[in-house]
C-alpha cells in the first residue's frame, strides 16, 4: 500500500518492540505492607463511581514477574499525581503522586524495578484542566478577585458556582463539568508551570506521556513547545494522544508521536464482533456508532487507516481493543470468546504496538464506565487460564518475527468472511489469515507477484503448510472463526 511520504522526524524506535499493558492503578493490586486506610470498597465488589479499592503502584511493581511472564514489556498507567478521584483525572498536585498509590517512592521503585527489566513505563498527562482541589484555583475560591492566580483558570462571573450545583459553573470546565476547571493556557505562568511537569517526570526517568484529551487544548504551539521540552530530556519519550478521531494535524512530526487509535478498535469491532455486537453498550463511545463489516469493509477501513499517517508513525500508533473509557471488548462481543481472540492475534500481527487493557487476558469483562474499571483478581482459579496461554501465544509470536513490528503491510485476499494479509521485512514473509465465518474456508490467496511460484509457508501459529502454485497460495483450510499466521522458509 501506499503510506504517505515520508517527513523529516522519527519516532521511538522501541516502541515497535513494545507490547503495552494499560493499569488502572486503584484496581490492579494491593502492595504489601503499605498501610490503607479503613474506608476502601471491598477489592471484590462492583466498582462504583466514587469508591476506592486500594490498589497501588507497589502491587504492580510486586507483579512485574505475572506482566513479563505473559511477554509485556511496556506499562501505561492512567493517572497517578494525587487526586480526589478514583481514576485520578482530578488532579491536586502534579509532583506527588497519589499517597493511596505509594507516594513518589513507589513511582521510583517501580521504574526502577522496570528498567532493570527492560521494560518502560508511560504516565497518563492531564495537562487540559485540573481539580477544584488544585492550588492555584482553591486560591480563587478562597480569595475571589484578590487572588494571584485569578488567570490561571476562565472565569465569567462571581461568586464561583464551584459546588453549587443549582447553577452551571461560571467558568471554563471540561465539558462543563464543575469538578474540572479548565486552564488558561494564555497565562504564560500556566504554560511554564504544565511544561515544566511535563519535564520534571521525564527526567524522573518516565519513558513517555500519554496525553488525555489534547484535542481540548486548542492551542498547537502548546503541543509543539511540549514536545521539545520532552524531547530535550529523552529524545525516545514516547508521546502519544488521546484523539478517537482523523488524527493528522497532532502527527505532523513537530507534535505527537502517535494517538491512541479507537479507530482500528472501532474496525475490530465491527469485522470480528460483527452482527453480535452488544450496539447498546457503544452508545456514548467516542467512536459509535459501529457497523458491522464484511471482510471487503474490513480491509477498506484498515488501507484507509494505514493511508492516513506516515510509516514511521503507523509503526508506533498505540492498538488498543478497549480501555478504561469503554465497555470491554468481551462484554461486546456478548461473551463471544473467538471474537476476542481474533481480534488479538490480528494487532498481534499488525503494524503498531498493541496494548492489552489490564485483565483482559483472563477474560475480565465489564460494561461502560465504571463496570469497565473492575478491580483484578489474583485467584489464578478465576482465571481463563486457556484465554491467558493464547495472548501469550500471540505475544510471543509478534516478537518471534521482527516483520509483525517492522515490516511492510499488504491486503493479499478480503472475501466475505476471509480476510488475509502479508508483513515483509528484509525478505522475510509473514501471511496471517483470518476466517471470522461460522464455517472452514480453504485458503485460496491471490499472491501474484508476492510470493514467487513453488514458495512454501509454515505454519507457525496452527500447523500446516501452504504452497504458491500458479500465483495462489493455497493447501489449507481454516476452520471456522480461527486465524493462521504463516512464514517463508
Amino acid at each position: 500500500m501506499n503510506n504517505p511520504g515520508t517527513t523529516s522526524f522519527t519516532t521511538p524506535e522501541w516502541v515497535k518492540d513494545a507490547v503495552f499493558y494499560q493499569i488502572f492503578p486503584d484496581r490492579f493490586a494491593q502492595g504489601t505492607g503499605l498501610p490503607k486506610p479503613r474506608h476502601l470498597e471491598p477489592w471484590d465488589s462492583p466498582p462504583t463511581e466514587h469508591g476506592f479499592k486500594g490498589g497501588d503502584l507497589v502491587g504492580v511493581a510486586e507483579h512485574l514477574d505475572y506482566l513479563q511472564d505473559l511477554g509485556i514489556n511496556a506499562l501505561y498507567f492512567s493517572p497517578v499525581f494525587q487526586s480526589a478521584a478514583n481514576h485520578r483525572y482530578h488532579t491536586y498536585d502534579y509532583y506527588r503522586v497519589d499517597p493511596l498509590l505509594g507516594g513518589n517512592e513507589a513511582l521510583r521503585r517501580l521504574l526502577d524495578e522496570c528498567h532493570r527489566r527492560s521494560m518502560r513505563v508511560v504516565l497518563d498527562g492531564v495537562f487540559n484542566h485540573a481539580s477544584r482541589g488544585f492550588f492555584q484555583f482553591h486560591d480563587i475560591l478562597e480569595n475571589g478577585l484578590s487572588s494571584p492566580y485569578l488567570d490561571w483558570f476562565i472565569v465569567n462571573g462571581w461568586p464561583l458556582y464551584a459546588y453549587d450545583s443549582q447553577h452551571r459553573p461560571n467558568y471554563a470546565a471540561w465539558w462543563g463539568l464543575r469538578a474540572l476547571p479548565k486552564f488558561n493556557l494564555q497565562t504564560p505562568e500556566v504554560r511554564e508551570f504544565l511544561l515544566g511537569v511535563a519535564g520534571y517526570w521525564i527526567e524522573q526517568g518516565v519513558d513517555g506521556w500519554r496525553l488525555d484529551v489534547p484535542g481540548e487544548i486548542d492551542d498547537d504551539n502548546f503541543w509543539r513547545d511540549f514536545r521539545r521540552v520532552v524531547k530535550s530530556r529523552n529524545a525516545d519519550a514516547y508521546i502519544v494522544g488521546e484523539i478517537w478521531h482523523e488524527a493528522q494535524r497532532w502527527l505532523q512530526g513537530d507534535q505527537f508521536d502517535a494517538v491512541m487509535n479507537y479507530l482500528l478498535t472501532k474496525a475490530c469491532l465491527g469485522f470480528f464482533v460483527g452482527h453480535g455486537l452488544n450496539q447498546a453498550l457503544t452508545s456514548g463511545a467516542g467512536y459509535a456508532p459501529v457497523d458491522p463489516l464484511s471482510a471487503e469493509s474490513f480491509a477498506a477501513a484498515i488501507e484507509y487507516l494505514l493511508g492516513l499517517y506516515s510509516t514511521q508513525i503507523n509503526q508506533v500508533q498505540l492498538n488498543l481493543l478497549d480501555s478504561h473509557d469503554t465497555a470491554r471488548f468481551l462484554t461486546l462481543a456478548r461473551g463471544d470468546e473467538s471474537a476476542l481472540r481474533l481480534a488479538v492475534l490480528f494487532v498481534m500481527c499488525f503494524p503498531g504496538a498493541p496494548c492489552i487493557y489490564y485483565g483482559d487476558e483472563v477474560g475480565m469483562e465489564g460494561g461502560r464506565d465504571p463496570d469497565c474499571r473492575r478491580s483484578f483478581s489474583w485467584e489464578a482459579g478465576r482465571w481463563n487460564r486457556d484465554l491467558r496461554d493464547y495472548f501469550k501465544r500471540c505475544i510471543a509470536l509478534r516478537k518471534s518475527h521482527p516483520a509483525l513490528r517492522r515490516g511492510e503491510f499488504r491486503t493479499l485476499l478480503a472475501q466475505n468472511d476471509l480476510y488475509c494479509f502479508g508483513r515483509r521485512l528484509d525478505g522475510n514473509t509473514v501471511v496471517c489469515a483470518l476466517n471470522t465465518g461460522a464455517g472452514p474456508r480453504p485458503l485460496d490467496i491471490p499472491v501474484e507477484g508476492y510470493l514467487p511460484a513453488r514458495t512454501v509457508l509454515h505454519g507457525v501459529w496452527e500447523e500446516g503448510e501452504a504452497r504458491v502454485r500458479v500465483g495462489r497460495l493455497s493447501g489449507l483450510t481454516l476452520p471456522p472463526r480461527s486465524g493462521v499466521v504463516l512464514v517463508q522458509g
